[in-house]
């Protein structure tokens, strides 16, 4: 089959089959700009559908893990109200054990009675251990008011200014956050101070 130059055709030498038409299309330059609105806008459409997709997706993912630390954090601090009210229990009990004296803690009437207040607070003591409560006894620490609250000042204690001089009330934090600050006195380098925080 031989080929014959199109008497249409432009310089670039287009073939076209003896006794036929052109095969395929030939674009033109018309063509061209009418069919290319037609793919840009979809293929803008497109890429806006996968980025919405890409940003849905993420949204699930940053939802899931949200939702999963929202649920550890749940579990974690579930009994946070009801250790809360058995420290008061722990106080109690640390108070009454601070008051017995030698002479009554060798007293045969009552060394039974110090010795079972004594194993209770042990026993409260291992449970809150058990379940991430811990206790936190500041005597000599730098103040920290994340830690602390300050329920009076200190002058003349030979301390550097802001340590804990005295622990009034010992503090408790629950699997590392503080569910109730300790209660202490501060050293004070002010001698004009008022004996308040």
């Amino acid at each position: 089959m031989s080929r014959e130059k199109h008497p249409l055709a432009d310089s670039d030498e287009a073939m076209v089959p003896e006794g036929g038409e052109a095969q395929g299309p030939s674009p033109t330059a018309e063509g061209d700009q009418a069919q290319e609105p037609e793919v840009h806008p979809a293929e803008a459409q497109l890429a806006e559908v996968q980025e919405k997709l890409l940003r849905a997706l993420a949204d699930g993912e940053n939802l899931r893990r949200q939702s999963q630390r929202n649920q550890e954090d749940a579990r974690r601090f579930a009994i946070a109200d009801f250790a809360l009210d058995l420290l008061a229990t722990a106080d109690t009990l640390e108070l009454a054990l601070k008051n017995v004296s030698d002479a009554q803690r060798t007293d045969p009437a009552l060394s039974p009675l110090v010795e079972g207040v004594e194993a209770t607070r042990r026993m409260l003591q291992a449970a809150f251990s058990k379940h991430g409560l811990s206790r936190s006894d500041p005597l000599g620490e730098p103040f920290d008011p994340n830690l602390h609250e300050a329920g009076f000042r200190m002058r003349g204690t030979g301390d550097p200014p802001d340590r804990v001089t005295e622990v009034v009330r010992p503090g408790y934090a629950l699997n590392g956050r503080v569910l109730r600050p300790a209660l202490v006195g501060v050293s004070s380098a002010d001698a004009g101070g008022d004996g308040k925080p």
